[in-house]
């Protein structure tokens, strides 16, 4: 029998069966033979094959995992291993917000550059919209860019439902993974495409003014998506992995080297420098890249966070 993972951690996960049952599942000799490298050897979205030979009625053993179609990871500092948040995406939805927690490009600069290493699709939901800071300038720059090499961007508000409907539009019938830092508002978003589920929110934390963690393990959702969200229409449906609030987003597999392979903006000029593929990009004369950023064909802020992140990369740290 095959099964689709929920959640869990270590050597226990809640799958949803093929006969419509969830189960609580433990590896079958702890060790899965083909997941290598990952403290955590599986994901929601995962879909796995179950022994069902002894087969309980709530309970079974993981044999092995099907191949994935693609996977998002992080690098967790803490545990100085890879950390695997979801598999199998359409979307991978990066939430931030404009304030509350304070704004933070580089962390969507790095989750966009993990998705497009990783082959999935991003977009980028700004929530808390109708904070003031939403529209600063420096914020309606930023939004700007991202829009202008292509990306997906939508300006929602969990409080007032501002974008939540274009975001319904968007992953229904998909499975997607919200990822962002803690009190950026991933479970408010939830609670309100779907009044059917409610997922604790958090509070900011006075002194630092980031959100402090709610969710603590990745847990694929079904959404029944509210018929106010989808013309009326009954029966519309969405899955929803809500991933735990992530303060520091370290790529996984990607060399400080080849950061710019990953920046969608960079990639028309790789390669064209006169050093060709051995250019830094910072001192180098007749630099592709850098001629690119002086005639406004590449944003001087992306420019900017690509340095940043490149330092913070060979220095072994990420911006909270």
């Amino acid at each position: 029998m095959q099964g689709l993972i929920l959640s869990g951690s270590k050597n226990v996960f809640e799958v949803e069966c093929d006969d419509g049952l969830i189960r609580s599942c433990s590896i079958k000799g702890k060790i899965l033979k083909d997941v290598e490298g990952y403290y955590n050897p599986l994901a929601p979205g995962d879909i796995v094959n179950i022994d069902d030979s002894t087969m309980e009625e709530e309970k079974g053993l993981i044999l092995s995992h099907e191949p994935r179609k693609n996977e998002f990871v992080r690098w967790n500092i803490k545990k100085r291993e890879p950390q695997l948040l979801a598999s199998n995406l359409d979307y991978l939805l990066i939430v931030t917000t404009p304030d509350e927690p304070p704004f933070r490009p580089r962390f969507v600069d790095r989750a966009l550059a993990q998705a497009e290493y990783q082959g999935i699709t991003p977009v980028i939901v700004c929530n808390k919209y109708d904070l003031p800071q939403g529209s600063s300038e420096e914020f309606q720059t930023r939004l700007a860019v991202w829009e202008d090499m292509g990306y997906k961007v939508v300006r929602s508000s969990a409080r007032t439902g501002e974008g939540i409907e274009e975001l319904a539009g968007i992953i229904e019938n998909k499975l997607s993974a919200f990822v962002g830092q803690s009190g950026v508002g991933k479970s408010s978003i939830i609670n309100v495409l779907d009044n059917n589920v409610v997922l604790k929110t958090g509070s900011l934390s006075k002194k630092y003014g980031k959100g402090c963690h709610t969710t603590t393990k990745g847990t694929l959702i079904h959404l029944q998506l509210n018929e106010s969200l989808t013309n009326g229409l009954a029966e519309c449906t969405a899955d929803i992995i809500d991933t735990p609030g992530v303060r520091r987003f370290m790529l996984h597999k990607i060399d400080a080297d080849d950061l710019a392979l990953y920046f969608r903006d960079f990639k028309p000029y790789i390669g064209k420098c006169e050093f060709g593929m051995s250019c830094t990009h910072e001192s180098e004369k007749n630099c592709a890249i850098k001629a690119a950023v002086e005639e406004g064909k590449i944003s001087e802020i992306r420019y900017e966070s690509w340095k940043r992140i490149v330092e913070e990369m060979k220095n072994g740290t990420a911006e909270d």
